[in-house]
């Protein structure tokens, strides 16, 4: 039976290091796997890499269907992009901020799925997004790291007070139609 993980919040060292490759597709990454579903939709969430839950492996879950169409990636690579998409972005592991980032609209992707099958695919816009956030965190990489100076500013200040358990604030939320609510 598996059991939910604990989602990593900023501050932890495991968010900033460049997780390994994936070697071996056996019975503890599939529960491992399981795991990260049922902590990503408690959450709630889109998409949960490894290392938010504290392992430095290069995979991610991810589902924008809400439990219709979960899909995990294995060692993914961005092989190409296009064009530029602004969004307002969140992350489960920097709960309660919401960001506007510029990032490509589309992707080509590959990787392996949990069979050990080579997957090539296209995505764009919400699912392009949602898998540069997760491959960002696969290379230690946090959405802090892509905003300008202002926001960063202000970001770390409220990072400090999450850290110190003082969080009483939260920015605004965006408008809703632009937010990705599903990143909380």
């Amino acid at each position: 039976m598996s059991s939910e993980r604990r989602i990593r919040i900023v501050g932890d060292p495991v968010l900033r290091k460049r997780a390994e490759e994936v070697t071996e597709i056996d019975g503890a990454l599939v529960d491992l796997v399981d795991e990260m579903f049922e902590t990503m939709y408690q959450a709630p969430g889109i998409g949960l890499a490894a290392p938010q839950v504290g392992v430095g492996q290069r995979f991610f879950v991810y589902d924008l269907e809400g439990g219709e169409d979960p899909k995990v990636l294995i060692n993914p690579v961005i092989s190409g992009t296009d064009g530029e998409w602004w969004y307002d972005e969140g992350c489960l592991s920097i709960p309660g901020q919401y960001f506007e980032i510029c990032r490509p609209k589309q992707i080509e992707v590959r990787g392996i799925d949990l069979d050990g099958n080579d997957v090539v695919f296209e995505a764009d816009e919400l699912l392009s997004r949602m898998i540069q956030h997760e491959l960002d965190h696969l290379d230690g990489v946090l959405m802090l790291d892509h905003l300008d100076e202002e926001q960063a500013k202000e970001a770390k200040r409220l990072v400090r007070e999450l850290q110190m358990g003082r969080a009483d604030r939260t920015p605004p939320a965006p408008e809703p139609k632009r937010r990705l609510g599903l990143f909380r």
